[in-house]
């Protein structure tokens, strides 16, 4: 398995969650060695920009949308699944339809969306098996990408926003499961079994 070298701060937390479930991981930007992973993990932590620029400067922008492994993209990663974000008007990867759109900030309801929020669960999904509607998993983001035909799980803050996709190989949680206890184990878990 590959975590994708992407400048996260989120990479070594993420590395200890697949340890603990028995996986081992590699972070890399080599192109052969993604290409050749059995799963691939986006992870992301930042603005939606400046990833993108340090992907293209690794060509890993043309690379990631042709990959047949299953796919993860984690809070920033998955919104550059998308084909856009508002934040520094970035043009995303392109493999999910879609924009990600900053939280409209209201009284009550800072943004960025920061702690513990519950899911629901829109359809059946491998990613999900095993968790409940209700479950908890943990965000940190200021953009979200609306409900869409790709959307299998959804949470809400003002209004509802996809928590994971899912489109062929290609699977995204917004939230951060190496953060988000045994909910976030299970969905590790049950991604490594794709």
């Amino acid at each position: 398995m590959v975590i994708i070298a992407s400048g996260g701060a989120n990479i070594a937390s993420l590395q200890f969650a697949l340890e603990r479930l028995g996986a081992n991981s590699r972070v890399s930007a080599d192109p052969e060695q993604i290409l050749n992973a059995s799963h691939v993990i986006l992870p992301g932590v930042g603005a939606a920009a400046d990833a993108m620029a340090r992907l293209r400067q690794r060509n890993l922008d043309t690379l990631l949308p042709s990959l047949k492994q299953p796919v993860l993209g984690i809070c920033l990663g998955m919104q550059l699944l998308f084909d856009a974000s508002e934040e520094g008007q970035a043009n995303c990867l392109g493999i999910i339809p879609g924009l990600a759109s900053r939280f409209a900030s209201a009284a009550g309801r800072p943004v960025p969306h920061m702690g513990w929020n519950t899911l629901s669960i829109e359809r059946p999904n491998a990613l999900l098996q095993g968790l409940s509607p209700g479950d908890y998993a943990y965000f940190v983001h200021s953009y979200a990408v609306s409900m869409s035909a790709a959307t299998i799980a959804s949470s809400h803050y003002g209004s509802p926003f996809s928590a994971c996709v899912q489109r062929d190989n290609f699977y995204g949680a917004q939230f951060h499961p190496e953060r988000s206890a045994k909910v976030g184990a299970r969905v590790l878990r049950n991604f490594l079994e794709l």
